[in-house]
């Protein structure tokens, strides 16, 4: 299709349409595609409102500035707006010198690190009981959430397990070459009481060769096809919902394990290994760098002075 250049404000639905074939051309995952197509239209619905004559980098940078949204999810905004304007000027969409100087406009400051949210030991031990194993779902279930608290696998790491991957390496079970977040390559512990629940299921199951979790039907059947990562989403709501937990995500259950493994006592770098981190200081972020909640600092102010405790 041969794209005439066109002014960029006030675009017709048909030119919102073009410009959303531009900025996903070539992005093939689909959690990429849904994210930056949200972004486009949060965008132009912000440019239109703002009433822009023309792209430029002090309305994008305005747009970052005025965004209330988290630091990361705003840089991932910016991230797809850049790709669409230089995308639309190789098209011939935009005038490519100011698409280029709007694409330099930096990513939104993130002030403090987002502590993110984790279970308890109690609360852990309740979600991983929630699912009683009295039928073949349930089993798959119990072992969905063994690794992920256990193991603390990513959902796409998990739906992508294959039974091949589960191996003996010195008298321990683990997961060989586990490739997972930026293409990172690692070996994963199984737990003994991990692999209990796995084997429960697989046998269960009757599952010899390829993916691991996979739906079961309501007659009971088991598909050939892996399980998607929305539905491990879903899976954990449902357990947290029964455990009486409240927001939880299966993302949350990655951060438990990192904080589990260093309450009994786990080396720094052996969980920087096991969550499969680029750099130690991020699995610091994960573990909320190591602050003690439990016992915090600002516990003993005034703890002495009678009318500033709690009755």
């Amino acid at each position: 299709m041969s794209l005439v250049p066109v002014p960029f404000p006030n675009l017709e639905e048909d030119r919102h349409e073009i410009l959303e074939r531009v900025l996903l051309n070539g992005v093939s995952n689909k959690n990429t595609k849904r994210a930056y197509g949200r972004a486009l239209g949060k965008f132009l619905a912000w440019y239109n409102a703002k009433g822009y004559t023309e792209i430029s980098r002090q309305g994008l940078d305005e747009y970052r500035v005025q965004s209330k949204a988290p630091a990361a999810s705003t840089n991932l905004e910016l991230a797809a707006l850049r790709r669409m304007f230089r995308e639309a000027a190789d098209a011939g969409l935009v005038d490519r010198a100011k698409a280029e100087d709007a694409a330099q406009v930096k990513n939104a400051r993130s002030s403090g690190v987002l502590a993110g949210n984790w279970l308890t030991p109690e609360q852990a031990k309740a979600l991983l009981l929630a699912p009683d194993e009295n039928t073949l779902k349930r089993k798959r279930d119990g072992a969905i959430l063994g690794l992920l608290v256990g193991c603390g696998l990513r959902r796409a790491e998990l739906v992508s397990l294959d039974v091949g991957e589960v191996q003996m390496r010195e008298d321990r079970w683990v997961i060989l070459e586990l490739i997972g977040k930026g293409d990172r390559v690692r070996l994963v512990p199984i737990p003994a009481w991990v692999k209990e629940r796995l084997d429960l299921w697989i046998v269960a199951a009757k599952i010899t060769k390829e993916k691991i979790f996979r739906a079961v039907g309501k007659n009971g059947k088991v598909s050939c096809a892996s399980l998607s990562t929305t539905a491990v989403w879903k899976i954990v709501l449902h357990y947290a919902h029964r455990a009486g937990i409240e927001c939880l995500t299966p993302h949350d259950l990655l951060r438990t394990c990192a904080k589990l493994c260093r309450r009994s006592g786990g080396d720094l770098e052996q969980i920087q290994f096991l969550l499969g981190h680029s750099s130690i200081q991020t699995t610091e972020r994960y573990l909320g760098g190591e602050q003690d909640i439990a016992n915090a600092a600002n516990d003993r102010i005034f703890a002495r002075v009678k009318q500033f405790r709690s009755t």
